[in-house]
C-alpha cells in the first residue's frame, strides 16, 4: 500500500443486510486497511456525502476514497445516486464501483454512461467475494493514483 495513505474509507450503499455483512467480512479477510461505512439507500448515501442529518459530523462521515454502489435500492436507487454524484464537481472524483446482482446489459451501459468507474456483478460465493475485494483494494489503492 502507498505509504502516504494508511486509512482507506470505503462507503457501501446497499439495502441487503446479508450482502453488507458478507462485504464487511470479505474486506476484513482481504486485509485491506480500511474503514467501511454502510448506508441502506441512495437518499442515505447522499446525506452521508453532503453531511446532512445524522451524517452532519465529518468525523463520523469522512469523505470516502471509494464508493461501492448497488443499483437496486429503495427510495433513491443507485442509478439516481450515481447521476447526482457524478454531476457534482465536489464528488465526481470519488471512484464509484457498481456492485450489484444485475446482469442486465442496459444496466452495464447506463452505469458507465452515468460515470461509473467499474461494474461488478456480485459473486455468488464468499471466497469469490473475498477475491473481488482483494482485487478492488489492490487496483484502487495500490495501483492507481487517486486525488487526495
Amino acid at each position: 500500500m502507498k505509504g502516504r495513505q494508511t486509512t482507506i474509507t470505503i462507503l457501501m450503499a446497499d439495502d441487503d443486510e446479508d450482502d453488507c455483512m458478507l462485504a464487511r467480512e470479505a474486506l476484513a479477510e482481504s486485509r485491506l486497511a480500511n474503514k467501511l461505512h454502510i448506508v441502506n439507500d441512495g437518499e442515505e448515501l447522499m446525506d452521508y456525502l453532503y453531511h446532512r442529518g445524522m451524517y452532519a459530523s465529518k468525523s463520523t462521515a469522512p469523505r470516502p476514497n471509494l464508493i461501492l454502489l448497488d443499483l437496486n435500492m429503495p427510495k433513491k436507487d443507485g442509478r439516481e445516486a450515481l447521476r447526482e454524484i457524478k454531476a457534482d464537481p465536489r464528488l465526481r472524483q470519488i471512484p464509484v464501483v457498481i456492485l450489484t446482482t444485475s446482469k442486465a446489459e442496459e444496466d452495464v451501459y447506463s452505469s458507465y454512461d452515468l460515470g461509473a468507474n467499474s461494474f461488478i456483478i456480485k459473486p455468488v460465493t464468499f471466497a469469490s467475494l473475498v477475491e473481488v475485494m482483494k482485487t478492488i483494494g489492490k487496483y484502487w489503492f495500490d495501483i492507481v493514483e487517486l486525488p487526495l
